[in-house]
């Protein structure tokens, strides 16, 4: 089953994560939390990992009309968008699909939420590829 959705570019990483949140707050979500693996592991582990930051984005919005529908569906929240350097050199960006966490909830009042919450993942991601001028697989 699949269940992100994803555009991998060639850039330097840093920059793809400055423009993937920049996308996002445009595109309506704020990122509650930033996590970067590779120095969690490096400081609390002393392991050498590959570049990879887990995002937490949010859109009060949406989040509000959700949780009004479902209040459980806080423990699926917030959305991880995840950036991270491939074994190629690439760097992708991967966002959980909505429409599949979503679906745990089996609550078809949440349906027209996810649907619009992958909406505009699909244009973030898209928005990332092509201001760094890439190749997208959504």
């Amino acid at each position: 089953m699949e269940y992100t959705i994803q555009t991998s570019v060639s850039s330097d990483f840093d920059h793809v994560v400055e423009t993937t949140i920049d996308e996002l707050k445009y595109d309506g979500f704020g990122v509650l939390c930033d996590i970067d693996v590779w120095a969690t592991f490096e400081e609390k582990l002393g392991e050498e990992f590959r570049q990879y930051r887990i995002l937490g984005a949010c859109n009060p919005g949406l989040t509000h009309e959700g949780l009004s529908e479902e209040i459980e569906l806080g423990a699926l929240l917030p959305y991880t968008v995840i950036v991270y350097e491939t074994h190629d050199g690439e760097i992708t960006v991967s966002a959980v699909d909505p429409q599949q966490l979503v679906g745990i909830a089996d609550n078809e009042a949440l349906d027209s939420i996810a649907n619009e919450v992958h909406d505009r993942f699909e244009r973030v991601l898209a928005s990332v590829a092509d201001k760094l001028e890439s190749s997208t697989e959504i």
